[in-house]
């Protein structure tokens, strides 16, 4: 049975060149122009994920989100041109599973959007069966071996995999992880995260587990 996606696009040539990429990878696809249209398409047609742009006619990206987030857990993938809203996109608060940056590629659109429906999906794998984290004895087990892990890359490692697949920020893991409100840096980060991959390397070859999301940050996702 083919997935729906509802794309809320108001360019109409990028619209167009979504729906034929999808359609190629055997989606079945609605357009619409206005955010308020979309808003109606998804709730007579409930699809399967809404790729939803930022900035749109009508109301929002932004409005669309909530309003859908207030009654149902649709997948929602968000594409904006603006940097500056990563961090509302990705917030607890939105609750949209990812975003996109403009320009990108067609092919990127469908990736993405494939990933999503994956890890909503049934046959997703649960990560404890390849990650075991304790958090009374600090004790990370990765395929059965043990991690030797700092206090704070423990911390880290079990801030991203909690929610495999969810894109952290620098500053969302900073927040996460250093609860005293000690001021340090995004180079902190980047430097857990080197090291912390660096021992996950040693037990596990099967590909990365921390991925880096150019300009925005890190999230946790088997390969």
């Amino acid at each position: 049975m083919q997935q729906h996606i509802l794309v809320v696009e108001d360019e109409p040539k990028l619209a167009a060149l979504l729906r034929d990429y999808l359609q190629a990878s055997d989606f079945q696809v609605t357009i619409a122009d206005r955010g308020d249209r979309g808003l109606e398409l998804w709730q007579q047609l409930q699809p399967d994920l809404l790729l939803l742009d930022l900035m749109l006619p009508g109301i929002d990206g932004l409005e669309v989100c909530k309003e859908v987030r207030k009654t149902a857990n649709t997948p929602i993938i968000m594409v904006t041109a603006r940097v500056e809203e990563i961090d509302r996109l990705l917030g607890l608060e939105l609750g949209a599973d990812d975003y996109i940056c403009k320009p990108y590629s067609p092919r990127e659109v469908v990736a993405r959007v494939k990933a999503v429906l994956r890890r909503g999906g049934a046959e997703e794998p649960s990560p404890s069966s390849l990650l075991s984290l304790d958090e009374l004895s600090y004790s990370a087990l990765l395929q059965g071996v043990k991690l030797e892990l700092t206090a704070v890359e423990f911390q880290l490692l079990k801030h991203l995999a909690d929610n495999p697949g969810r894109i952290y920020s620098r500053n969302q893991l900073m927040t996460g992880i250093y609860t005293d409100n000690r001021v340090v840096s995004d180079r902190t980060i980047d430097s857990h995260i080197k090291k912390l991959r660096k021992k996950i390397a040693e037990v596990y070859a099967d590909g990365e587990l921390i991925h880096s999301v150019y300009g925005v940050g890190y999230k946790y996702e088997a390969e």
